[in-house]
Formats: structure tokens, sequence, C-alpha cells
């Protein structure tokens, strides 16, 4: 059930699981072989990093190491075996925080320990987490510039954010080139807000969004009072959230990977559903005003992978609902050359941004 949401206390955010009571632990500092602390870790044990940050990351990396020699195949199961393992021995390696403060030398100041556990004094938390909370609190304090869009860009802790843009050159393209009414636009699946932002830019009067992760919602809430446009109607709950909004645009920026079987939390925004392209479309169809347009940004990557991968946009056509105005694509840019993940897959890979419009004659 979805709900119009007007302050950051209507919403629970996602933390990660602060462990308050007191557990019995093993001290590790840097003066003892990381290899003891990685037994205990395998038997179940809590270690806490006792001196400071650097030494968690000395205890991880000993972990990778015994563990890698256990993966004996590079086969599905054995890398998820090392996962999951891995995953499980990292959840009993602690740190402690004291007055919002890493309580360890050298270590870095994190200023959503403050925004997200303003209750707490003194609690644990597992030592990964805390490096997550690091290099999201680094990308939120230093922004990020998005092609097209006039200010920085500082995602909220555990909210998507993309790290390449030529989708969003594309949308930019399209706002441009619209001729249409702006009255009102709704963002399905807001995330860090890229493309509400970039409505409010190109004048729409109204820009409605939503989105079932809380902390996106709570991010745009928290900028909007530091912004001089007009606030976004922000809904809380799946695609339209029950809203009852008509749109002249609406704007969806889905998952671009069909989904594997085993996913969670942030990773949602990556992967979908097979049922989510046929909810967005029947939904859609009933919150497009009659010249209203869908523009969808998606890519061929699903395809690259999968010779035998079926379009969500090309399959809804086929349904006659819908009619395409115009297609458009842009070849994503090369590789890094610090990775070899999948290069000749960004070779052949490009986005799309799929405008439509309602059957007339349906």
């Amino acid at each position: 059930m979805g709900r119009l949401i007007k302050h950051t206390r209507d919403l629970t955010v996602n933390r990660p699981e602060p462990i308050t009571e007191n557990i019995p632990v093993l001290e590790y500092s840097k003066n003892i072989d990381p290899k003891y602390a990685v037994e205990a870790l395998m038997e179940g044990n809590y270690v806490l990093i006792a001196d400071q940050f650097s030494s968690g990351i000395s205890v991880l990396e000993a972990l990778k190491k015994r563990l890698s020699k256990k993966t004996i195949t590079d086969s599905f199961q054995s890398q998820r075996t090392y996962r999951e393992t891995f995953r499980k021995a990292t959840q009993l390696l602690l740190i402690e925080i004291s007055d919002h403060q890493l309580h360890v030398r050298k270590a870095p100041e994190i200023g959503w320990i403050k925004i997200l556990y303003p209750e707490l004094t003194d609690f644990f938390l597992p030592f990964t987490d805390v490096q997550g909370l690091n290099s999201s609190w680094q990308w939120y304090k230093k922004g990020i510039r998005i092609p097209g869009l006039n200010q920085m860009l500082h995602p909220f802790y555990g909210t998507y954010f993309p790290t390449r843009f030529e989708h969003i050159e594309l949308f930019v393209s399209y706002l441009k080139n619209y001729s249409g009414k702006k009255d009102r636009a709704f963002d399905v699946g807001i995330g860090s807000g890229i493309l509400s932002k970039l409505f409010h830019q190109f004048d729409f009067k109204e820009v409605h969004a939503s989105d079932i992760n809380p902390n996106a919602l709570i991010g745009i809430l928290r900028e909007s009072k530091h912004e001089e446009h007009q606030p976004i109607s922000l809904y809380f709950g799946d695609l339209f959230a029950e809203s009852g909004i008509q749109s002249d645009v609406i704007a969806f920026n889905p998952p671009w990977i069909p989904l594997p079987k085993e996913v969670s939390g942030i990773d949602l925004a990556i992967y979908y559903d097979q049922e989510l392209f046929p909810r967005f479309f029947k939904e859609a169809s009933k919150h497009l005003k009659p010249d209203g347009q869908v523009v969808i940004l998606f890519s061929n990557l699903a395809g690259l992978m999968d010779p035998g991968f079926i379009h969500p946009v090309e399959q809804e056509l086929e349904q006659n609902r819908f009619v395409l105005i115009e297609k458009t694509t842009k070849k994503v840019a090369p590789a890094s050359g610090k990775t070899t993940r999948k290069i000749n897959w960004r070779q052949k890979e490009f986005v799309e941004c799929w405008i439509l419009k309602l059957n007339e004659r349906r």
C-alpha cells in the first residue's frame, strides 16, 4: 500500500543492524597474527578490532586468502560457497562505536553514524558494514557531477546511483526536444533523484515520484530543505504506489538485467523479476494522460549476456497497448583499463531511450 510522504519521520531508514547487547568478543590488534583472528571467525566467535582501523583490513585480507585456498574450481557452486562463507565470517568481525565515532585509532570520520544511529551512543557494527558506510559517506560528501544536471548529486546512504551516464544523456536530449504539456511528471523509482531533478530543471510544474526504498525518499526529503524549486511529491511504495496521479510524462529507469536466483538489498536496483514490466505497463496505461508519453531508459546488456533474451519493451509493444513514438540509442563508453570483467560486452553495449504513447485504437 503506497502513501504520500512529507516527513522523514514517516519512514524507517534501512541501516546496518547494530549490536547493542553485551557479547563475548576476542580482541584483535596488529601485533597478533591475523591467522588467529581468521580461525576464531571461522569457529563462529566474535572478533573485535581493538587498536586501529587498518587491523580490520588485515584480517579481511587473511580471510580471503584462507577461503580462496578452499575454492577448488571456478564453478558457480564453489563461488557461491565462497561468498556465503565470507559473508558469514565477516559479520562476526566487529568494530566499536562510541559517541558516534569509531572507537579505534586512525579511523575515518563517517557522518552517517550520527545520522543513521541518533538514538545510540555505544554499540558494535560488522567491519565490512563500516567500510560500506565510509565509502557511501565519501560519495555523499564529495558529490557526483551528472551530465546535463545543473547541481551536484549527493546520494543518501543505501540509495542506488549511476556510475556511468549515457542513459542520463539520452534523457536530457529527450527533455530538450520534448514539446508536450509540462503540467505533471512522474518518476517511477526515484533512486537518487536524477530524473526528478531534471524534470524540475526543464520546467515541469509538478513532479511526483515513488520508491520502495525508504532511504531514497529520506535522501530526497533531506535535500529538499536546501533547494529552491517546488518540492517533489514522494510516494512510498511499488511502481506508482497507488497514487492515482495521471501525468503528461512518466519516466522509468528500471533495472537492466533479469533477476538471478539470489539477490537482495540495493542489488534490487540492478536486477528485475519477470513480472516487473507487465505490471509497470499495466499501471502506466492507467496513470498516463491520453496524450502523454512514457519514457523508458534501458540497455541491450541482457541481450548480450543471453542470446535468448526477450526484450520487455518489444514484448509489450506486441500487445498493442502502447505504440512507439521514437527509440534512440547511445553507445556505452569503453570499459576502464583497470577492469577485465566482460570488456567484450562493453564493446557492443548501448543504452536505449524508448518513447511510447497510448494506442488510440486499443
